[in-house]
């Protein structure tokens, strides 16, 4: 038998995120009818109160499902067999989501970045600047990339469309900026945005969403890849009075109506501003001690992660581990062509400056014991930052 370990475990990674005590205890209401008269009001909230977090006045679907699912509901909802859809890989994530396409019988065009900073308005619009015929059906974009931590611009990216005055949709993944990172669904010109539970709302996996526009519904008119669990369309019509066509995930809406309570409380501009300091301090700590992030645009930097690279002839995997077993803290790991380059830092979701410290200390204390060279004066520059208020 292993002894306990006492303390709290620190999860650090860029997702699922700590739940606080007041949505677990929602969560772990008992539960309700999905049929009876009180889960329509429980219903009717959820879907008004994400609104305002995506910032849409238009509608937002909710599936029991991890972000994947999501992925796959935004692609079959707007698409047909052998549409061509233009992707820009950002990372590992941009990469799963044009395997998907694949998968599903679209075409996909890829956009190839060096996995160091966001997508490149200016690229996206010369290919769509070539596609005379308007082949390209959607336009695909993580807006913050989980392993990397770039984020990319997506009000520019609408721009680049309105001014090469292309008619293909935009859908934009933000499951691990929503609720961290400022996004305006509706001003920035998004059809389908996809999100999911576990990052900034604070939850455990298990929610996914879609946030549709105008055009989006239009397009899910005539749209032929096969659906019927991710339809939109029963979807749409229960969400009328608050209930789902099938079964939802009954208590973790209850845990959603009150993260969302959460958020509204604290303010969304004030939730963005935390997250920017606590990953300026963070960055600050990185360079401090002589590494390098991975996302090398100050512009493109995130709110929910920092990814750093350790020196050649170190391996991340074996640092994180080293952590996990002295100290009780999860650090994310390195993916795809990043895999034991890089270690990533989560500095999101019901966070404060005390945990920023405690998690910036085991990273500290693993480097030494690691024996990665770095400089002594991490902690004092992420303190200095937010001692400044």
């Amino acid at each position: 038998m292993n002894a306990r370990v006492a303390g709290r475990h620190f999860l650090q990674i860029p997702g699922p995120t700590n739940v606080p005590e007041r949505v677990l205890h929602a969560i772990a209401e008992p539960t309700i009818d999905h049929r009876g008269p009180g889960f329509g009001e429980l219903g009717r909230a959820v879907l008004s109160g994400l609104g305002r977090v995506f910032r849409t006045s238009g509608p937002v679907v909710i599936y029991p499902a991890s972000g994947t699912g999501a992925w796959e509901a935004a692609l079959v909802n707007t698409l047909s067999p052998g549409d061509a859809v233009l992707m820009v890989r950002t990372g590992w994530f941009a990469t799963l989501w044009h395997e998907m396409a694949t998968r599903l019988g679209l075409a996909p065009m890829l956009l190839e970045t060096d996995w160091r900073r966001g997508a490149d308005p200016a690229a996206i619009a010369d290919a769509l600047r070539q596609d005379r015929a308007h082949r390209i059906r959607a336009v695909c974009v993580v807006h913050n990339e989980t392993s990397t931590g770039c984020v990319s611009p997506i009000a520019a990216v609408r721009a680049a469309l309105d001014a090469e005055q292309h008619p293909a949709l935009l859908l934009v993944d933000t499951i691990s900026s929503l609720g961290s990172i400022d996004y305006q669904h509706e001003a920035w010109g998004v059809d389908v945005t996809i999100a999911g539970s576990q990052k900034g709302l604070m939850l455990p996996p298990g929610l996914s969403f879609n946030a549709i526009s105008p055009r989006a519904l239009a397009a899910a008119q005539t749209a032929r890849l096969p659906r019927s669990y991710w339809d939109w369309r029963p979807m749409l019509e229960s969400n009328a009075t608050g209930y789902f066509p099938f079964t939802p995930a009954i208590n973790l809406l209850r845990g959603l109506q009150e993260a969302l309570a959460m958020l509204a409380e604290e303010g969304l501009d004030n939730v963005f501003d935390r997250h920017t300091r606590h990953a300026t301090a963070t960055r600050a700590a990185v360079r401090a001690w002589g590494l390098e992030i991975q996302c090398l645009e100050p512009r493109d930097y995130s709110g929910s992660l920092t990814a750093v690279r350790l020196p050649e002839g170190h391996s991340a995997d074996a640092l994180r581990a080293l952590i996990l077993r002295r100290f009780d803290m999860s650090l994310g790991g390195g993916l795809g062509m990043l895999k034991d380059r890089v270690f990533r830092i989560g500095h999101l979701g019901d966070f404060n400056d005390l945990s920023l410290i405690g998690a910036l200390g085991g990273v500290a204390m693993g480097l030494r014991l690691a024996g990665v060279p770095h400089g002594e004066d991490g902690m004092a520059a992420a303190l200095a930052v937010l001692a400044e208020g």
